[in-house]
């Protein structure tokens, strides 16, 4: 008796398999493996999740469906978020709970929103918080966090308490400091402030890098007591025996990086198994959780989904929301891998396979893959050369598993080379006779043989057509609430919120850094750039554009001066280096530049204001020219033959320091032009020189 499942085929052996399959054993008589730690998504880490709360709630609330609805889609076990540090970390920068030593707000960015709707959706998630970076009071005025341990301690235990007392988050897991070093005396700092103010549950995670911290673990005892579990990150489903020989859970603390395609789902699949085939890895966390950042920003696409417009409402339900369902609806955290050899191992002509049971040992799911090494590479690292060749295997159920004699199936298979893909069908029920049947399995599959029923495909109606960023573009911020971060603009560099003023303009986006943080990457200096903030907003591809906007430098602590900038060819770590035409404002002059770091001025003429007033700041970029104003009176209008051919629209200030704006406008070039058209009535009293 055959079934056919596309190119998955199972056979029921009803005495003896024939001679030429080879048998993959299930046996839960050699015992337990490790506990099963569950399957994540990382929101932040670079403001990954920027976009999304912009979404229209319909399509917001779809997508956040397939992402943690049990018995839906991805299903996901854990959501680990950035703790905002006002830091650059990969897209973006995510505002921190305190912006300075003399305030706190546990209202700003939108992680905890992003938090709450997790656990809406699934109250057994768990949630897994981690520093990117720290704001510039943190180092008392060095690079370090770990200057004062107990100081830095507090801090973020300040943001797991204001998780619970203005959330009702449970935080589970905190982490040291991603991907930077780790300081022994920081980690026991953080466990004591922990255990003294009541969160002797949320356990520790370290030191998300890579397996070095085993050794230190290995020669202190306190330490060891200390660590749940070790977080490696890209560790090529290999650990370290170091890391092996502690007992430790080990943790792909942050995995995956790899755009949201095919191969990118591949890459997802393998690992997903391998991961604790070939490293005993008990948890697997995707960076990102949702591509939902701009386009041309850095690894755009990664993801286990997109969501890039909240104008349209479109998104994108890629293939490893489907490929993380295979294992996520169907294996819950506290179940526990078989032993290897007795579930757990490599097919005999490639691919993996691993069984998981329920604590009660009365629920079995078995994930198998079969993923070539071209359809699964990940970004990183290097994956080395290996085979997969269809085979045929029996697999044998023995022990307690040898009176089952039906598993549900469910089956996907990556198209490639112009071939459909099929994603998470469920299919006929494989029977076993004398515990065995047999499977024909081709490439690039994965197949989830499991007692579990409560599988399900989960689909909404077709989003929205995808359409591009609205032009003209008009914002007052009056319509949102202190302190949100201002829609569809992205920082870069500082950190802006929603403030209420007094008098006339009422809501505007303030910039709120006074002093450079502790970066996770990027400049920080004068000659870097990475004293500026940037905030971008639009299309990577825009070419000619108007950017306008209203502001102000406060008297006290004021920034001293505030820029308009188009086709800014660069975010993420790299701003810093950003090129464009740049137009900035001081209280005595304009400059020119055709780059953040104002390496090179292009022109340059006075100006008159004082901080705390008010003024509007216009530029005009067509083909190569350039127009400029000034409270609605031409300052210049020259050509540049050298300006990058696209970018981005942007406001942002030339130190950090409180700067605030309101009224953006953006919009075509010809009602640009049309503007600009108009200032020419009001002629310019600016001197101006060029450079050369």
């Amino acid at each position: 008796m055959a079934m056919h499942f596309t190119t998955l085929v199972a056979v029921v052996c009803a005495t003896v398999c024939g001679a030429y399959s080879q048998s993959i054993v299930f046996d839960d008589a050699p015992g337990m493996g490790r506990q099963f730690d569950g399957i994540g998504g990382l929101s932040g880490g670079g403001a990954t999740s920027k976009l999304l709360v912009n979404y229209p709630q319909e399509q917001r609330d779809q997508i956040l469906d397939y992402l943690f609805k049990p018995n839906f889609g991805a299903s996901l076990h854990i959501l680990k978020v950035e703790i905002g540090g006002d830091v650059q970390s990969t897209d973006g920068t995510e505002a921190s709970h305190m912006h300075n030593s003399w305030e706190e707000n546990y209202q700003r960015g939108y992680e905890w929103w992003l938090m709450k709707e997790a656990k809406k959706r699934n109250p057994n998630i768990k949630l897994y918080g981690l520093p990117w970076g720290f704001p510039g009071w943190i180092g008392q005025g060095t690079r370090s966090p770990y200057v004062n341990v107990s100081m830095t301690a507090d801090y973020i235990v300040r943001w797991i308490n204001g998780a619970k007392v203005y959330h009702n988050l449970t935080i589970d897991y905190v982490g040291i400091w991603n991907e930077r070093p780790y300081d022994i005396s920081y980690i026991k700092a953080l466990r004591a402030t922990l255990d003294a103010r009541g969160f002797q549950n949320t356990l520790v995670i370290a030191a998300d890098e890579k397996w070095e911290i085993a050794t230190d673990i290995q020669a202190d005892p306190a330490l060891a007591k200390i660590v749940h579990a070790i977080g490696c990150h890209y560790p090529g489903t290999l650990s370290d025996p170091d890391a092996v020989s502690t007992g430790k859970q080990l943790w792909a603390s942050e995995d995956y990086s790899t755009f949201n395609d095919d191969v990118g789902g591949g890459c997802w699949a393998r690992i997903l198994n391998q991961n604790y085939v070939n490293g005993l890895m008990t948890a697997t966390i995707s960076w990102n959780l949702i591509a939902s950042y701009y386009d041309n920003l850095p690894f755009y696409g990664d993801g286990l989904m997109t969501a890039v417009e909240p104008w349209s409402g479109n998104y994108v339900v890629e293939t490893p929301i489907w490929v993380s369902a295979h294992t996520t609806q169907f294996a819950f955290i506290g179940w526990n891998y078989l032993k290897h050899d007795s579930g757990v191992g490599k097919l005999p002509k490639g691919g993996s396979y691993v069984g998981l049971v329920n604590p009660t040992w009365t629920e079995l799911t078995i994930v198998i893959e079969t993923m070539t090494h071209n359809h699964s590479l990940c970004v990183r690292p290097p994956l080395p050369a290996y085979n997969v060749e269809p085979q045929v295997v029996t697999v044998s159920l023995a022990g307690k598993f040898s009176s089952i004699t039906e598993m549900n199936v469910w089956y996907s298979k990556l198209g490639f080379d112009g071939a459909k893909d099929i994603l998470f069908e469920k299919k006929d029920p494989i029977k076993f006779v004398n515990g065995k049947a047999q499977l024909s399995l081709g490439l690039d599959e994965v197949i989830t043989l499991t007692t579990m029923t409560t599988g399900q495909k989960g689909v909404y109606p077709e989003p929205p057509p995808s359409q591009p960023f609205p032009l003209p573009y008009t914002e007052d911020f009056e319509s949102y609430k202190p302190p949100q971060e201002p829609p569809n603009l992205a920082q870069q560099f500082g950190v802006y919120e929603v403030t209420k003023l007094p008098g006339p303009h009422g809501n505007v986006i303030r910039q709120l850094s006074l002093q450079a943080p502790i970066v996770w990457c990027g400049g920080s200096g004068p000659a870097d750039a990475g004293n500026k903030s940037l905030n971008i907003a639009g299309s990577r591809n825009w070419t000619d554009i108007y950017v306008a906007v209203d502001f102000q430098l406060p008297v006290i602590n004021g920034s001293l001066g505030a820029f308009v900038a188009a086709r800014v060819d660069e975010g993420g770590c790299e701003a810093f280096a950003a090129h464009g035409i740049f137009l900035f404002a001081f209280p005595d002059r304009y400059i020119v530049t055709n780059d953040l770091a104002r390496t090179k001025t292009l022109k340059e003429g006075s100006l008159a204001f004082e901080a705390g007033e008010w003024h509007r700041l216009g530029l005009l970029v067509q083909d190569g020219n350039v127009q400029g104003s000034f409270d609605n009176k031409i300052l210049f209008n020259m050509t540049v033959p050298a300006l990058p051919v696209s970018g981005f629209a942007a406001i942002g200030t030339d130190t950090f320091g409180l700067a605030d704006f309101d009224n953006l406008q953006l919009t075509g070039p010809s009602e640009g032009r049309k503007i600009m058209s108009k200032h020419l009535h009001s002629k310019s009293l600016y001197f101006e020189k060029e450079h050369h």
